[in-house]
């Protein structure tokens, strides 16, 4: 018997939908952060953000090290998804604005409770078994 002559025993069970019907965000929304989230420059730019809460575009791309063209759409990627938050800050000793960077709240959860958490399980298995 091939497996197209298989006859389905049960019926195929669908997923409970993803998300609350009130929810804040789209299903697309989501993905898009998850995407972003997905490139390692973005990445590292997110994990430098939450490692200092907030960062001037000078100081970020140094802390990155990554050429100023690519920078700029790799960050500008994360603002667009809703991952960075940018605010113009003028400071006491200059006549203009600058640029600050910092993660939103759902630009810390995705770390959290995403890529880190799956990394942090991994050390915990090679501590308990090496």
């Amino acid at each position: 018997m091939s497996e197209t002559d298989r006859q389905p025993t049960e019926e195929v069970r669908q997923p409970d939908p993803p998300l609350p019907e009130e929810s804040g965000l789209t299903l697309e929304e989501y993905l898009a952060m998850q995407q972003a989230i997905g490139h390692p420059t973005r990445f590292r730019i997110l994990r430098t953000l939450v490692a200092n809460e907030e960062l001037s575009a000078a100081d970020l791309k140094t802390a990155v090290d990554v050429e100023s063209h690519n920078f700029h759409y790799h960050l500008d990627e994360l603002v667009d998804v809703g991952l960075v938050d940018k605010r113009q800050r003028r400071t006491a000793d200059s006549q203009g604005f600058y640029t600050y960077y910092r993660p939103t709240a759902m630009g810390w959860g995705i770390l959290e409770h995403g890529v880190e958490e799956l990394m942090r399980r991994e050390r915990e298995f090679n501590d308990a078994y090496s």
